[in-house]
């Protein structure tokens, strides 16, 4: 169990009293983005799509952050007035939003018991789940965006992250997918990489777009999340890493706290990577 720390105050990475936007709130990392936030004294709005999730997500929060200010909201980000609705709700409980991190997103995952039939091989993957992961990844994120956007116009000022993948600057390396004893090779979908390229170069234009105010939008590049993985696939992962190690999930605490609050003032455009150095080799 963990307190609100109080250690930020008085330091740019203080954000006591700003209210901040998880979406995806209920995700592996979405959850460590809300801890991470309260931890420096943020109010919280989690949204999900998942009710069940949602109340899961909370009790785990509050196990860790008893006092931590936290409202949950269910929300389908590929639908405009569900979004709209949501937003309207977290401005009319809070006044202010101050932060939105969009976390939410479609990932094929490779952990166990997962369905690797997604993981199919490029000319067959099916439409269906290329357009799922479009509507989901990018135009959620657009979505979601532009009506949180409506609202820090008017207060002149905003932190807005992005979360993309080293999938989205380099290529996956196909090969950590390949299982030994496996006939089959599986393949991590194409859809991802698009989606978290194209997730580069919204927060660039959007970053552009408001040039000359405090609306600042960033990308928060993760990679590498241990959760349940088997040896085989921790091994061939590691073995790409400079850090020789899969990431831990709180890893990226401090990351967002960073472009979240005034530490980060003078960065937007930017893309803070935090992926054990997979890009840099």
């Amino acid at each position: 169990m963990h307190k609100v720390k109080d250690s930020y105050i008085g330091t740019p990475f203080d954000l006591t009293g700003k209210i901040a936007i998880i979406t995806g709130g209920a995700g592996l990392l979405g959850k460590e983005f809300c801890k991470a936030l309260i931890s420096a004294g943020a109010k919280v709005a989690l949204v999900d799509n998942n009710k069940d999730s949602i109340k899961l997500a909370k009790v785990e929060i509050e196990k860790a952050f008893p006092k931590a200010n936290i409202s949950t909201y269910q929300a389908d980000v590929i639908n405009k007035d569900s979004v709209k609705q949501c937003v309207l709700s977290i401005q009319k409980k809070f006044d202010s939003i101050d932060i939105l991190v969009n976390s939410a997103a479609i990932d094929s995952k490779f952990e166990k018991g997962s369905n690797t039939s997604k993981f199919s091989a490029f000319p067959n993957f099916p439409q269906k789940l290329w357009q799922e992961s479009i509507d989901v990844n990018l135009t959620g994120t657009f979505l979601f965006t532009q009506q949180v956007c409506k609202i820090m116009e008017k207060q002149g000022r905003g932190s807005i992250i992005n979360l993309g993948s080293n999938y989205g600057l380099v290529g996956p390396d196909q090969r950590i997918y390949k299982r030994k004893n496996h006939s089959q090779q599986a393949y991590k979908p194409v859809v991802y990489s698009v989606c978290k390229a194209g997730i580069v170069g919204f927060t660039k234009y959007l970053a552009s777009y408001y040039s000359g105010t405090n609306i600042r939008v960033n990308v928060l590049t993760p990679s590498g999340v241990f959760n349940n993985h088997d040896q085989e696939f921790v091994r061939s992962y590691s073995n790409r890493t400079i850090l020789r190690r899969m990431s831990d999930k709180k890893e990226f605490w401090g990351g967002v706290i960073f472009l979240a609050s005034d530490a980060s003032s003078y960065m937007t455009g930017a893309n803070l990577i935090i992926d054990g150095g997979w890009t840099s080799i």
